[in-house]
């Protein structure tokens, strides 16, 4: 494990190196092969890292060229990264669920000069958007597409690459600790909640203050003999930074799960002690629970429930628990919350939740069972953690303290002012943006918060995204949007109102409740024709009535419609990290919301 004193003078790539030299043959990468994960150790990574650089280079990949990665989350993903920055090159990470148009937008924006694309169904996509690029000279697919059309560019296979470079006898691992700690290590272009995405620049020393401050995080739960489930993309920061890089810096190994559908699955195979993901998932985790315990017999259901109130109460009120009750929650210890943890794999120490706020409730709910949950604050201008509650000291409203070298401080306006390390240099030849994101050296994040009595950072609402009614009120939508997400029957909604009287709301229906209702009805389960059924909305109607219960008169919902179909990223509804869309999702219902109110 590196010391976070050698961080200071380490880049990315050094740092990956020097760990390669301490752990050498211990197992590092872990990927489902033949049905099973097997690993490959530092040793042979680092060989691989080496290759690629070299091969690289023999295609003409030079020092500040950039070198875009669409691929899921395998080993050849953080291996194509550090080769890149290893000779001086930039990775611009994108999206698997990338658009033909998205790919364009990149590719030409960044200038990329080659691009490392993984599967044929991935080169479907980007393929059409490299043939326009006119910077680009060259692709690298890790399986080869089928085509037999003339690109424009070179394309290459993986292993041709590799083997270009193994010809090659530069010392790619004496260069690397040459290379400046200040010099762009990574171009991350923003989800694009509001616009066309922009490429955040960050350098090596961004992302390393970003691995020292989760280790200082960290340090009380042990920094050694770690390992990580990787399923986040990798083109996002979040992911990028606290799910590769860090576990990089500590030498946790890492395994690359098979994807959503198999989360499940693969916690039990991979076991890991720490876990991030974006609330979206927590939220359907927690659903998936609920509904499990609810369709077990009543003694177990009953079990659970005393679980999750002892377990809150105990958390949430000075006193605590009775005598009678400590007994009780000792023994709801044993025969539930011992099988929860065991259905993350057994040795979890926490999960890690940012990307967006985390509904308090739910967190609650896992802290209830056993489950840490540690919630955290930032964005990909500042590599992208900027704070994070503390193991021993969470408060699930809030999202912790700063990070050691972080220094934040709250604007006139409310708004959350960040300087130190993990600023970007700011956005890719968009000097304008750049200059209205960091003013005096501090970053402007567009977020409204304020600090509680202990210092921990609280979080309001963006700013861009709060709505002012007609009355003046400030109203916060995530808030109001995660409230009615708790219900059952609700799976996502997007709340509306600004220079409006009141609040209205788009829903999007809990599928597995909707089947049911329908099946009870005699009616289809097809959501759209849903949408329009009266008696549908009625049902809906009686649980909005039943959640306003839980909200202030302002933030109350007086109507509300039902979408057609669900949020999705292939519907341009949602962002690669589960955030909606605003804007887009305003462009499609805009009208009817508006119709709301006549």
């Amino acid at each position: 494990m590196a010391i976070a004193s050698e961080l200071d003078k380490a880049n990315l790539v050094s740092m990956f190196f020097e760990q390669v030299d301490r752990e050498g043959e211990a197992p590092f990468l872990w990927t489902k092969r033949d049905g099973k994960y097997s690993a490959l150790t530092w040793r042979e990574v680092a060989a691989q890292v080496c290759e690629l650089a070299r091969g690289l280079r023999a295609i003409g990949v030079a020092a500040g060229n950039r070198v875009v990665i669409v691929s899921e989350n395998r080993p050849e993903w953080l291996i194509a990264d550090v080769a890149t920055m290893a000779i001086g090159a930039i990775t611009v990470p994108a999206y698997t669920t990338n658009t033909v148009a998205d790919h364009a937008h990149i590719l030409e924006n960044s200038g990329a000069k080659v691009a490392i694309v993984s599967t044929p169904r991935l080169a479907d996509r980007l393929l059409p958007a490299a043939v326009k690029a006119s910077a680009l000279k060259a692709v690298i697919a890790i399986q080869r597409p089928d085509i037999d059309q003339d690109l424009g560019v070179d394309l290459h296979t993986w292993k041709d690459v590799l083997a270009m470079g193994a010809g090659e006898h530069d010392n790619i691992v004496e260069e690397s600790r040459a290379l400046d700690r200040k010099a762009t290590a990574c171009i991350i272009y923003t989800s694009g909640t509001g616009g066309a995405p922009k490429g955040v620049m960050l350098d090596h020393a961004a992302i390393i203050c970003n691995c020292k401050g989760a280790m200082e995080a960290l340090k009380p739960l042990g920094l050694h003999n770690n390992s990580f489930l990787s399923f986040l993309p990798l083109s996002h920061s979040y992911e990028h930074s606290a799910g590769q890089f860090f576990p990089v810096s500590i030498a946790a190994q890492i395994y690359y799960a098979e994807g959503i559908e198999t989360l499940g699955t693969n916690m039990l195979e991979a076991r890991p002690t720490v876990m991030t993901a974006v609330p979206r998932l927590y939220e359907t985790l927690h659903s998936r629970i609920t509904m499990g315990v609810r369709k077990q017999d009543g003694m177990k259901e009953k079990l659970f429930n005393k679980a999750v109130e002892l377990g809150t109460k105990k958390l949430t009120e000075p006193n605590g628990l009775t005598i009678l009750e400590s007994i009780q929650n000792s023994i709801l210890d044993v025969l539930v919350r011992r099988k929860v943890r065991a259905r993350f794999g057994g040795r979890l120490k926490t999960m890690v939740s940012g990307g967006a706020p985390l509904n308090p409730e739910i967190g609650m709910f896992f802290l209830a069972l056993g489950l840490r949950i540690m919630q955290g604050y930032g964005l990909t201008e500042a590599a992208p953690v900027i704070s994070v509650n503390r193991p021993f000291d969470i408060k699930i409203d809030t999202v912790g303290k700063p990070l050691v070298g972080v220094d934040v401080k709250i604007a006139e306006d409310g708004e959350i002012l960040v300087q130190g390390d993990l600023v970007m240099q700011g956005y890719w030849q968009n000097e304008t943006a750049t200059a209205e994101a960091i003013k005096d050296g501090w970053l402007h994040t567009g977020d409204i918060g304020h600090f509680d009595e202990a210092g921990r950072l609280v979080i309001t609402d963006r700013k861009k995204d709060i709505i002012v009614n007609s009355g003046g009120n400030n109203i916060a939508p995530q808030r109001v949007e995660g409230i009615l997400a708790l219900e059952p029957e609700i799976a996502q909604a997007m709340a509306y109102g600004d220079k409006r009287p009141h609040l209205v709301a788009l829903l999007v229906p809990d599928p597995e409740w909707m089947a049911g209702w329908a099946r009870e009805n005699g009616k289809s389960a097809d959501q759209a024709s849903l949408a329009a059924d009266e008696d549908f909305h009625k049902a809906l109607a009686a649980v909005i009535e039943r959640n306003n219960a839980r909200l202030s008169n302002v933030e109350k919902i007086r109507r509300f419609i039902i979408a057609d179909e669900p949020f999705t990223i292939d519907g341009g509804l949602m962002t690669p990290t589960l955030k909606i869309r605003r804007n887009k999702i305003t462009e499609v219902y805009g009208d009817k919301l508006q119709a709301l109110y006549r």
